[in-house]
């Protein structure tokens, strides 16, 4: 990790490289934006977009030549890069990476609100994504969820994956700065994440209003407040194993089980990090 992180911020041709060659992965969206992040903290803002605009007339110059949607590729560029050199950008000014954080949470909030007042009839919007879904299932032999084919679940969906995308290229490309050679700025520890007292208390006041007056615009942007706080429940499973109260093979199984008991894993961390949220179990346990 450390070589890559040495060799992508060594050359302006290797992070050029690295952000054309990363997009057009099978998962581009994460890779490339990584790479972005750790340009940004690496080499400052001005020297990064250099590098993504070098890169982006590499890749529209390649789609030319292969007939590639130029419009497609525009807009995976900017929903790759752009949203991630921002958080960088604003990790940099405010030198805090729980704060930093804390901003996407209110952004993903923002978003699926925005998308409330702009969208007047989500079922129609999500209806030509659900059945291209359900004819892809049926095309492949799978039997596809009917509840998951409901505009509700789409647009939360959507807003907590967008989310952690974004969210998990600025951490890992945070990690794989502080990786490099060099001196590098500390602006706080994974470990340490703390989303407070007020996203916590807007959680519990959007659940509130949502079962007084029935919105469903109010129980989404709740379910998205909670969901959130399952990263702050990771970051305490980090800060166990790092003040030696947990082995290394208790925060290796917690990965492994993400992706096969996601609803499971990912409620049992959002609790304890919501329950964190309120009660500070790291300050303390650190107390005691």
């Amino acid at each position: 990790m450390q070589r890559l992180a040495a060799w992508l911020v060594a050359r302006p041709q290797n992070a050029v490289m690295g952000l054309a060659v990363t997009l057009l992965l099978p998962a581009p969206q994460l890779t490339s934006g990584v790479i972005m992040v750790l340009l940004v903290l690496a080499q400052g803002m001005r020297q990064a977009v250099i590098e993504a605009l070098v890169a982006a007339a590499a890749l529209l110059t390649t789609s030319l030549i292969f007939g590639v949607s130029v419009a497609s590729l525009l807009t995976l560029m900017a929903g790759t890069w752009v949203p991630v050199l921002l958080l960088a950008v604003l990790l940099i000014n405010s030198r805090s990476l729980t704060l930093t954080l804390q901003v996407t949470v209110i952004l993903a909030v923002v978003a699926l609100t925005g998308f409330y007042f702009v969208v007047v009839d989500p079922a129609a919007f999500w209806e030509p994504y659900l059945t291209t879904m359900a004819e892809i299932a049926r095309q492949s032999g799978l039997e596809l969820n009917q509840e998951l084919l409901d505009a509700e679940v789409m647009t939360v969906s959507a807003v907590l994956a967008f989310w952690m995308l974004y969210v998990a290229g600025l951490l890992l490309g945070y990690g794989l700065y502080r990786k490099l050679p060099k001196e590098t700025d500390e602006f706080g520890r994974f470990r340490d994440l703390n989303f407070g007292r007020v996203i916590a208390f807007t959680m519990a006041l959007a659940s509130l209003l949502a079962f007084v007056v029935g919105g469903t615009w109010l129980q989404n942007v709740a379910f998205v407040l909670f969901a959130t706080f399952w990263l702050q429940g990771l970051a305490i499973v980090h800060w166990l194993h790092a003040e030696g109260k947990l082995p290394l093979g208790a925060v290796v199984a917690v990965y492994v089980l993400l992706p096969l008991l996601q609803v499971l894993v990912f409620t049992a961390l959002a609790i304890i990090g919501y329950m964190d949220a309120w009660f500070g179990f790291r300050r303390r346990m650190r107390k005691a």
